[in-house]
């Protein structure tokens, strides 16, 4: 049942946060001599007036598909870390999210190659008459066709070093607010705790990780009108540097701050009332069993998740 609740608050914040991701990659990977975009408003609104309000969920089929698998991964590795590890210190929650983050890789690569991809597809259009995929599977099989198990993994390598560190600090800071701000089985803004915990460790995973994502999400962009630009990681980031100065590490951050907070209470959410629902008054948060990190697992969308 922890699973399942996982899984549907997982979709909540999907659902929620879909919009600010597309406005995050739009800003991430725009040209700086020709850019689209003033910032994260004029995103939003160019969005929205060209494409239509459907154009800010544009690849949301992907991370909809990787939910589930995503969502065993972490909860699995996470569970199974903690109980070898034996005791529940924040050094061990780091050490448990880190390695359900490095492992969840695996699929969150391809899903977020394929979510970046048609996120960018049509820009500007409200129908697009050059539509290369038609939908999140489509085009992994395209990507495949055209470059084999390397194009579908492309990217994989700044995917690892985003994640593992992401949901290490994700679990940690978690693990020290819950404790902080303490969890009372009868205390009446238990719920409110969590969700502010779960938002803000949301914010502290992006804020740590997030010049790697900018890099990642111009590795996975590339080649999308059929020329590739970098050669890799490195060139990435001196091309980037080079062309826009340092602060090209905070392309999007705002969109991304924006998505984290509401992104993760809504998960939270819902894997609440789920549990509550499924469990009745024994759902009811004993012994703070819904602040332990084994289950928040669940609630992280990107980093990947977050």
């Amino acid at each position: 049942m922890d699973f399942l609740a996982g899984c549907v608050g997982g979709a909540a914040g999907v659902l929620v946060g879909h919009p600010f991701d597309t406005v995050k990659v739009r800003l991430q990977v725009q040209s700086i001599d020709r850019p689209l975009y003033r910032g994260t408003y004029h995103c939003f609104q160019s969005i929205i007036r060209q494409e239509s309000l459907l154009g800010l969920y544009k690849g949301i089929g992907s991370p909809m598909m990787g939910l589930t698998f995503i969502n065993a991964i972490v909860f699995g590795v996470q569970g199974n870390t903690m109980r070898r590890l034996g005791h529940d210190t924040p050094l061990n929650q780091f050490l448990a999210g880190a390695a359900a983050g490095a492992i969840q890789s695996v699929i969150c690569c391809p899903m977020e190659l394929a979510k970046t991809r048609m996120q960018m597809q049509g820009t500007g259009e409200k129908k697009s008459t050059r539509k290369l995929y038609k939908n999140s599977l489509d085009c992994l099989v395209r990507i495949y066709n055209r470059e084999g198990v390397r194009g579908v993994n492309r990217g994989m390598v700044t995917t690892l070093i985003r994640e593992t560190p992401g949901f290490g600090v994700y679990f940690l800071a978690y693990d020290v607010l819950t404790r902080h701000l303490g969890c009372e089985p009868n205390d009446r803004y238990m719920i409110p705790k969590l969700l502010f915990c779960g938002g803000m460790a949301g914010i502290a995973s992006w804020l740590s990780t997030y010049p790697v994502d900018v890099i990642k999400s111009r590795l996975q962009a590339d080649g999308v009108g059929g020329v590739n630009q970098y050669s890799g990681i490195a060139d990435c980031v001196r091309q980037s540097v080079r062309r826009e100065g340092y602060m090209v590490f905070t392309r999007g951050l705002t969109s991304t701050l924006l998505r984290a907070f509401p992104v993760n209470a809504a998960t939270f959410a819902t894997v609440t009332l789920v549990l509550l629902y499924a469990r009745g008054e024994e759902a009811r948060p004993q012994e703070c069993e819904l602040a332990q990190p084994s289950q928040h697992a669940q609630i992280q969308t990107q980093p990947s998740s977050l």
